[in-house]
Order: structure tokens, then C-alpha cells, then sequence
């Protein structure tokens, strides 16, 4: 007999285990009894001898009647009282030939008309030895009687046989109930003793049974939402290679990344990332069809691989509806979770003539679609090979750059826009390359950010730009930008605390800046940590302000000491009509409202420069005023820009507003 785990052992076993105790109750039901029936024959067998000997010695002329003579008048009252005994029913005297002469029973006591041969009596008179009977079920008797033939031996000489009938019947049922309690106790004793190690044999063997099967599954599928793993979809798409690609139909590879799932984990936990997990495990199940495979490959990564493909429409339709299908809001207890997700989409055999080709197709497609903005289907094209080659490689000079220090502090410098007064520098990370250019920011950070290194590099970042502005004439301010995973991986304030205090740098020469982006998720944790920034002297200053949100509430919510326009603003002035014009008019207005500095970034030509001069802006930074620079030209950059003999300087802190 086969299980459904395919082992044909516990039914079988079982079996087994069931005949050998039925076999073993059974053989001690039978010991018992046997046991019983022995004992019972010898205790009524015992009983009939010690009658038939009492007999043989009360009953003087056993010759004379065994001859055929009527006994004598003494031994008439013996039989007669013998006779009426309880147990004793019925008594013989054969002669020496086994012949019967006499016989009593509980009617009457004569000799026999007609003489009986008896061969129990002739075999105890020819042996000299009695010979003992138990007797059940015949006629005219107790249904179960014992009868012993005792030969009487006088002189070495027999003269007659004395058989004795004993009625055993209640001592029989007497031995047959005590018989039956002791049987049932000895089987149940005997049942409890098997039973319970086959029993504990039986549950321990089933719970092995399970935990394989368990093993076997997890071994193949993914214990968090129990889709398949890696290798299960290996062996999925082998399959599907050798009948459907075989057969001339296609295969698509659905690569699928949920974005910003870290900040899931941070602001709801694990168990509310766990949730978000199956959920989007259970919705991409719902959306796909039967000959279709979905799998988990780890942490927010799945896979759908979709057969019977007949066109690209096809495959892109699909893709579109298992995005929308996770789009759909999850509720988490009294959260709700709205998230998105990343597609890249390879095809086989075009894109991969091997599962493990065409998955490294829909990875690399995965990477176009997070590097074009998330939220997105972007399939694989060709190009992307080297595209990959590119990130690897610039993976592998970050991660070397962390370990060994290879990163640079470049400053741009900040200007007064009325008199053109220094105020300070803006600290931006420099990475070069293995070509000894430089990295652009806008692919660095991004990388940084995804290989979870930038909590370091902005902690160097921290710690070299105050050490580096340390040496400055003390009223000079140095900016730092700081990222969300920062205040991610732990707590900010006292990181700047500590970098503060190994420096010796003054709190109040030290502008953080953050964007929009940051206060998007747990707000109320961040503002507790920008009250603690501030509460040490540190300037806040709101960045790239006027791009995402652009929320006002966060103005008043948090009293930013500085908001900084995105260059975005002065790339579109004179492009745009008057709109970029009174946009940044009306955000230099708020700000002295607020009593918040205002910085303009990206001014590069003296138009601009101009137009901030009419807009009465308050600071500036751009090309037109200052490239960033390394360290070892800062030093030329303060004496270049030091206040006239007869212009004191002007302490930060006294024109902050």
C-alpha cells in the first residue's frame, strides 16, 4: 500500500503491529487459560482421590462387596452419610477385574443388576495407581464433575477399585471468574505494555514522516509564503524549455522587486514586512494562470514564469496586470500599505536559451526599471549586458572606496547674495572611477544607497567635512547632505554628537541638509530626531525644495532655519515665461516670512546672478560664484574672499535670521 508521500511503510507496519498484538493478546488469553483448566483438573482430581481414599479406609469390607456381596451395616451408614455429602454425588466399588458391583449416587444405594466393565478401573487396578478424570457436558451429570479410580491394595494384593464422582461445578465457575478478571487484566496489562512503545514508535515515526515531507517542501519551496524556490523554478523552466520552447512557443520571465520594501521593514516591522510578502505572494497566485510558476528567490524578489506565450502584447499585458494587482491596497492592522513594483521581463529563447540565462535577462531588465524610477515594466533589451558590467564594476570601486578610504571631499563655496560675502562651503562627495574620472553623484549615491554602504560613507562624509572646517576661520559654515537610509540604520543625533565632539567643530558652523523625502515616512521618529539636532545648535536646512512634495505643512511643522531651490528653477529662468521668475520670488518671500534663509543653487551666468540681486535673495550658490573644489584649494578660495582691512567679519550666527 502507497502513501500519498509516496512510502508504503507506516500502513504496512501498522498492519503488522495489529497482528502481532491481536497474536500476543490472543497466546496470553490462551496461557490463561490453559493455565486455568490445569489448575482447576488438579484441584477437582485432587478432590475425587482424597473422596475415593477417604472411602477405601472408612469402608472395611470393600473385598466382600466387590465379590458381590452386600456391605456390611457399619459401611451403609459411611456410604449413606457419604452419599448425602456435598460435593460427593455418586460412588462405584469395582471388583479387581474392573467390574462394576456397587453403585451410590444421591437415589439409592445397591449393587448392579448387570455388572459394567470399566477400562479406567481395570487400567488403575493393572498400573496400582489411580487414575483422575475431569468430565464437562455429559448427560445425566454436573456439567463439570472430577472422578478418581483408586485401586485397593491389600497385602500387595488387589481386591477392588473405589471410583468417586465429585461435583466441581461451582468451584469450576469460581476458577472460570477469577480466570477471566485475570485474563483481561493481564491483556490489558499486556496491551498497555505493547501499546504504548508502538504507539510512541507509531507518532514518532509519523512525525518523522512529516518532518521529511517538510524538509522535502522546504527544499523546494519558499517557507515564508511557500511558492517555489530557486531551485524549483530551475527545474520549472527546464521543463518548460524542453516542451513548450521545443514545441515553438515562448516563455517569458517576470523579474518582480517590490520598491522601497526596506522602509516597509523600518516603519512597520518584520512581521508587517512578513505580511506584505504574502500578501503579494497570495495576489501574484490569484493573477496567474494554472501552467504558470511563481516563485520567491529571497527577500523581495519574485518570479513568474508565464508559458504559452504568443506575442510581446501578451507578455506586456500580463505584466501590467500583476503590477496592478499588487497596487492594490493591504491593510496591516490599522495600517494601510500602498506599494509598488519594479518588472523586468525577459523572453526565451530570444533573450535565454537557458533558465539561467533568462533570468539573468529579466535581473538585468529589473535594473533598468528601478534605474528609469520604479514603479515600471521595462523588458530586456541587449544593451543591458554591458549596462551590468558597468554597475558591477562601479559596485566593486564603491565597496573598495569604503574599505580603504578612497573617497574625496569636494567644496563648493556659499555666498551672501548682497555683498558677496563668503559664508560657508557645501561638503560633496567625490568617488573616481577605475578610468580616474569621477563618478557622477547621481549614479553614486543611487548605487550607494542599494548596496546599504551609504550609512557609512555618510558618517566619513560627517566626520571629515567638520574635521576639514575645524581649520577654517570660525566664521565659516560647512553643509552636509544627509540621506534617509542614515537616519534608517540608526540614529543620527548621536552620530553627529559624537563627530562634534571628536572634532572639536562648533555645533552652530554645521548645516545638515535634508530633503522632502525623508519626512514621507515615519515623520513623527524624524522629527524627534531633528529636535534633537537642534536642540545641540546644528543649522537644519530643507534641500531641493520645489521638486516631489514640495509639502508646506513640513515649514511649519519643523522651524527649518534654511531652505535651498533646486537649480531646476534656474535652468527654466527665461525658458519658461515668468513662471520659474515668480515661483522663486514667491519662495524667497515665504522664507523671510518664516524668518528662514533662502539659498539659490545653480546660479551659472550673470543673468541669474542678476535676477537674484533684484529679487533680493539671500544666498547663492552655483558655477558663476564657485566649482567645487578640493580641500587644499579651499584655503586660496577664504583668503580670495577675506573681508577688507576696514570690513570686520561677520560672525554666521549673527546673520542667520
Amino acid at each position: 500500500m502507497l502513501l500519498p508521500f509516496g512510502k508504503p511503510s507506516v500502513a504496512r507496519t501498522v498492519g503488522v503491529l495489529v497482528v502481532a498484538f491481536g497474536v500476543l493478546v490472543g497466546g496470553t488469553w490462551l496461557i490463561a487459560k490453559a493455565t486455568s483448566d490445569y489448575l482447576l483438573a488438579q484441584s477437582a482430581t485432587i478432590t475425587a482421590r482424597n473422596w475415593a481414599q477417604y472411602m477405601v479406609a472408612s469402608v472395611a469390607d470393600l473385598e466382600h462387596i466387590a465379590s458381590g456381596e452386600l456391605p456390611s451395616a457399619a459401611s451403609t451408614v459411611f456410604l449413606e452419610g457419604a452419599r448425602k455429602a456435598g460435593q460427593l454425588f455418586r460412588y462405584e466399588i469395582f471388583n479387581r477385574e474392573g467390574f462394576s458391583q456397587l453403585i451410590a449416587d444421591q437415589e439409592q444405594i445397591a449393587p448392579v443388576d448387570i455388572s459394567e466393565f470399566s477400562a479406567d478401573a481395570a487400567a488403575a487396578i493393572k498400573s496400582g495407581r489411580p487414575v483422575l478424570q475431569t468430565v464437562a457436558g455429559s448427560p445425566g451429570f454436573p456439567s463439570y464433575f472430577a472422578r478418581a479410580y483408586v485401586p485397593v491394595i491389600v497385602e500387595g494384593r488387589p481386591i477392588a477399585i473405589v471410583a468417586a464422582y465429585v461435583d466441581q461445578t461451582d468451584q469450576r465457575d469460581s476458577f472460570y471468574g477469577t480466570f477471566l478478571v485475570g485474563a483481561v487484566a493481564l491483556c490489558l496489562l499486556t496491551g498497555v505494555s505493547f501499546g504504548a512503545p508502538a504507539f510512541a514508535w507509531y507518532s514518532r515515526t509519523r512525525e518523522k514522516q512529516q518532518a521529511d515531507r517538510r524538509i522535502r517542501f522546504l527544499a523546494h519551496h519558499d517557507a515564508l509564503t511557500g511558492l517555489s524556490n530557486r531551485a524549483q523554478l530551475i527545474d520549472e523552466m527546464n521543463t518548460a524549455f524542453a516542451v513548450s520552447v521545443a514545441g515553438g512557443d515562448e516563455l517569458a520571465v517576470h523579474f518582480i522587486d517590490i520598491d522601497h520594501f526596506k522602509e516597509v521593514n523600518d516603519t512597520l516591522g518584520h512581521d508587517g514586512g512578513d505580511f506584505l510578502l504574502k500578501t503579494v505572494a497570495e495576489r501574484l497566485r490569484a493573477v496567474t494562470r494554472l501552467g504558470d510558476t511563481v516563485a520567491r528567490l529571497g527577500g523581495d524578489e519574485f518570479v513568474v514564469l508565464e508559458t504559452g506565450v504568443v506575442s510581446r502584447n501578451q507578455v506586456e499585458e500580463f505584466a501590467h496586470r500583476l503590477t496592478a494587482a499588487i497596487a492594490e491596497p493591504i491593510r496591516f492592522k490599522e495600517q494601510e500599505i500602498i506599494t509598488t513594483v519594479s518588472v523586468g521581463v525577459a523572453l526565451a529563447p530570444a533573450d535565454g536559451a537557458t533558465p539561467e540565462r533568462l533570468l539573468k535577462s529579466a535581473d538585468l531588465a529589473l535594473y533598468k526599471s528601478k534605474f528609469d524610477g520604479r514603479n515600471c515594466v521595462r523588458f530586456f533589451v541587449p544593451e543591458m549586458d554591458a549596462d551590468l558590467v558597468n554597475r558591477i564594476a562601479l559596485e566593486r570601486v564603491i565597496r573598495d572606496a569604503v574599505a580603504h578610504g578612497g573617497f574625496e571631499l569636494h567644496f563648493q563655496p556659499l555666498f551672501e547674495v548682497s555683498d558677496r560675502t563668503l559664508l560657508g562651503f557645501e561638503a560633496l562627495l567625490r568617488l573616481r572611477g577605475a578610468d580616474g574620472e569621477f563618478i557622477p553623484p547621481m549614479t553614486l549615491i543611487p548605487i550607494a544607497e542599494e548596496i546599504r554602504v551609504i550609512d557609512k560613507i555618510g558618517a566619513w562624509v560627517l566626520k571629515e567635512a567638520c574635521r576639514t572646517a575645524a581649520t577654517w576661520p570660525s566664521h565659516l559654515t560647512v553643509a552636509v547632505n544627509l540621506s534617509p537610509s542614515q537616519f534608517a540604520a540608526g540614529s543620527v543625533s548621536d552620530m553627529v554628537a559624537a563627530t562634534l565632539a571628536e572634532t572639536g567643530f562648533e555645533a552652530h558652523r554645521l548645516e545638515l541638509e535634508i530633503t522632502e523625502t525623508l519626512l514621507l515616512g515615519n515623520s513623527e521618529a524624524i522629527m524627534a530626531e531633528l529636535d534633537k539636532l537642534k536642540a545641540m545648535g546644528v543649522v537644519i536646512v530643507m534641500d531641493d525644495f520645489g521638486t516631489g512634495y514640495s509639502s508646506l505643512s513640513y515649514l511649519w511643522r519643523f522651524p527649518f532655519d534654511k531652505i535651498k531651490i533646486d537649480r531646476s528653477f534656474m535652468q527654466g529662468l527665461g525658458n519658461s515665461g515668468h513662471n520659474a521668475e515668480t515661483v522663486i520670488k514667491t519662495i524667497i518671500a515665504l522664507g523671510r516670512e518664516l524668518d528662514m534663509n533662502v539659498t539659490v543653487e545653480g546660479v551659472e551666468t550673470a543673468k541669474q546672478a542678476a535676477f537674484l540681486d533684484a529679487a533680493n535673495g539671500d544666498q547663492v550658490q552655483g558655477f558663476f560664484f564657485g566649482r567645487p573644489m578640493p580641500a587644499s584649494d579651499v584655503a586660496a578660495e577664504i583668503l580670495a574672499n577675506r573681508p577688507r582691512p576696514d570690513e570686520p567679519e561677520i560672525p554666521a550666527q549673527a546673520r542667520a535670521r
